[in-house]
């Protein structure tokens, strides 16, 4: 009996050495020095694994200012688009057919272009009011609607701007529509036959001048270009070289006053270089070199013969 008892005692004293040992590692593990208070409340109020989703945000936002940052955003979004674009496609949503309406200067490729859709393009994913807004950017386009019609064709109408005149300022000469938009530089023969505007200014004032010069088909018909001079009044280059200077008020009587010259008194024939109207009162005529020293030879004639005729 005391035999058992004592093996008894032992077992029980050995368990609580290892009973003793197990808590004193739990008490070391436990035991660390009291945190910050700051760190205490994040670790008492933050939810569970913030810190898996703040490392995976941080890496995304790595990746993301490195992309920015290496002038990569752009081919990154394209990239994006196109995986898009290709899933879109795959599913039925293939752009198939393209119908354009309206066009008369620009081409359809040149319109779809202008427009951002190329072949990769889907039409689930197409942002018609970005490919509207990229149209009326144009400066042929004065308006352009777009349609998508499911599963696969783009309908597009637009109004195009209409070549006015020539407009020709600063030592650049360009197409303009009657509102003065450059709609492009000059470099197509088949704007040669519009009229031509010369000065600072002439690009907005052409539409209503030329309105005007074309009511006297007289003048309008033998005129090269039209100067606009000091953004206050019109001269007329005539296509003999002929220079006309309009007054700032009253053009309308001006160019009605010409038109009866010429038609009366063949003005426009004769061998002069220059009419000036700017003077209400008057009107001024510069005589060519040849025409002036013809006038001045006939007047010596005419005063030599008036002496000749005294003395006798």
């Amino acid at each position: 009996m005391l035999l058992r008892e004592w093996v008894q005692e032992k077992r029980d004293e050995k368990r609580a050495v290892a009973n003793d040992k197990l808590k004193a590692k739990a008490r070391a593990v436990v035991e660390r020095e009291t945190p910050p208070r700051v760190v205490a409340l994040v670790e008492r109020y933050l939810p569970r694994r913030v810190g898996i989703s703040m490392t995976v945000l941080l890496l995304i936002g790595s990746c993301g200012f490195g992309i920015v940052k290496g002038g990569h955003l752009q081919d990154f979004i394209t990239a994006v688009s196109d995986a898009r674009n290709a899933m879109a496609n795959s599913a039925g949503f293939r752009i198939t057919s393209v119908v354009i309406n309206g066009r008369k200067q620009l081409t359809q490729d040149e319109i779809l272009a202008i427009g951002g859709v190329s072949g990769r393009s889907s039409l689930l994913f197409l942002d018609a009011d970005g490919v509207r807004d990229k149209l009326k950017a144009n400066p042929w386009i004065a308006d352009a609607t777009v349609l998508k019609l499911y599963p696969g064709q783009l309908m597009i109408e637009i109004t195009e701007r209409k070549a006015f005149a020539l407009w020709q300022e600063g030592g650049r000469l360009s197409v303009i529509a009657d509102d003065g938009a450059v709609l492009e530089p000059y470099v197509s023969r088949r704007f040669l036959s519009l009229p031509l505007v010369v000065g600072k200014g002439a690009d907005t004032q052409a539409r209503d001048f030329l309105a005007l010069l074309a009511r006297y088909p007289q003048v309008n018909s033998v005129t090269k270009a039209a100067i606009f001079v000091g953004e206050r009044r019109w001269n007329l280059r005539l296509k003999d070289g002929l220079d006309i200077r309009l007054p700032e008020q009253d053009v309308g009587n001006a160019l009605a006053a010409l038109s009866k010259l010429d038609k009366d008194e063949k003005l426009f024939s004769r061998d002069i270089v220059a009419v000036d109207m700017r003077l209400p009162d008057r009107l001024v005529v510069q005589l060519s070199d040849d025409a002036a020293k013809a006038r001045e030879e006939q007047f010596k004639d005419k005063k030599s013969k008036k002496k000749a005729g005294d003395s006798a």
